[in-house]
């Protein structure tokens, strides 16, 4: 309404793939309200792949612990190849047209989306060398917080103060369940089960997960800019080949030796972070096709209830009466974004190519 248009967004001839769960073209199916479910689409698909997230991280964790521990490059290599093979599969059983280049007028913001998702992508990976998953997700969720403003300065999305007050609380909660030692004072933050590390390797870590948070940033942005002029599949393609090739080429380049499975535990963590990841990754992209930025973001606050639960499962992490209030603001203010009836609008990145 009183925002100019964003020129990432605005390509009509390119076609949509999008579902018509938000369409508004067709008035008879806009004037009907929508139920629960699929008003909160985007946001339930979000909370969704944050499950299969933390699942991830805890994988990678785990496998941080075995012997030899497999280097982050590595990591990436495996899964995103695990990826890049399940989209292809899925695109030619489909049918889906141009599997490998994506449509014509993204290609350069699939492109740019899939460098900047390596980035956040081994900034997490590399991190968890170094630091709890309760500190490097408290630190990585700066996200949400930059991807909302990212989403509001570039993309000229609608960002209110109560959606902003929403994610300061959720980040908060956050800061409280992960309670990290940079900010606390005391290496007694770090759960039990941990090894200490030494401060210069928790500044690494700390280095790693701002670079994480800048490439996620840049990755979710553009995947919102894209909208549905591509299938999620050609996003997901773009960013495991090039995840790929770049961690591959990381590899050759800094010498990294090849880790070979040295047993069934091995190789299980390997494919549970190939599939925890294609089925975290799918989710997500789905969802921040359907939602904004602004909105849609604070739905990753998810995935530290879930790593607190699956840190007590896999490592006997005892939440404290920290983690618990933590945990209480953050579903308070998730659901605070989730139930607040949102005003109708025109999604540019998924009508403007129907007109």
């Amino acid at each position: 309404m009183g925002r100019s248009k964003s020129p990432l967004i605005h390509h009509d001839d390119i076609e949509n793939y999008g579902s018509t769960q938000t369409c508004q073209d067709d008035g008879a199916i806009a004037n009907e309200p929508l139920s629960f479910t699929a008003r909160n689409a985007g946001m339930l698909l979000i909370i969704y792949s944050q499950f299969f997230f933390a699942s991830m991280d805890i994988s990678v964790k785990l496998l941080n612990g075995l012997e030899p521990p497999v280097h982050a490059l590595q990591v990436i290599v495996i899964r995103m190849g695990i990826t890049f093979v399940c989209c292809e599969i899925y695109m030619a059983v489909m049918g889906i047209p141009d599997p490998i280049t994506g449509p014509k007028g993204v290609r350069m913001m699939l492109f740019i989306r899939s460098i900047t998702g390596f980035f956040g992508l081994s900034g997490m990976y590399w991190s968890l060398q170094y630091l709890s998953v309760a500190d490097a997700t408290v630190l990585v969720f700066l996200t949400p917080l930059t991807t909302a403003v990212a989403g509001s300065v570039f993309l000229k999305e609608s960002y209110s103060v109560k959606q902003a007050v929403a994610g300061v609380f959720s980040l908060l909660g956050i800061v409280l369940i992960g309670r990290p030692a940079f900010l606390f004072g005391s290496l007694d933050a770090i759960p039990q089960g941990f090894p200490d590390t030494a401060s210069a390797q928790r500044l690494v870590g700390v280095g790693a997960c701002m670079v994480s948070v800048l490439g996620n940033t840049g990755a979710y942005t553009l995947i919102r800019a894209i909208g549905k002029r591509a299938h999620p599949m050609h996003i997901m393609t773009f960013f495991s080949f090039w995840s790929t090739i770049i961690s591959s080429l990381g590899m050759v380049v800094f010498d990294i030796p090849i880790v070979y499975p040295t047993s069934r535990t091995w190789i299980l963590l390997l494919f549970m972070v190939g599939v925890f990841g294609f089925a975290a990754q799918t989710l997500l992209t789905m969802g921040l096709q359907r939602e904004t930025v602004s909105r849609g973001v604070t739905g990753m606050y998810a995935q530290v209830l879930f790593a607190v639960v699956l840190e007590r499962l896999f490592f006997g992490v005892i939440p404290s009466l920290l983690s618990v209030l933590g945990a209480i603001i953050i579903m308070s203010s998730a659901l605070y974004v989730v139930m607040k009836k949102q005003k109708p609008y025109q999604d540019s990145t998924v009508d403007n190519t129907t007109k």
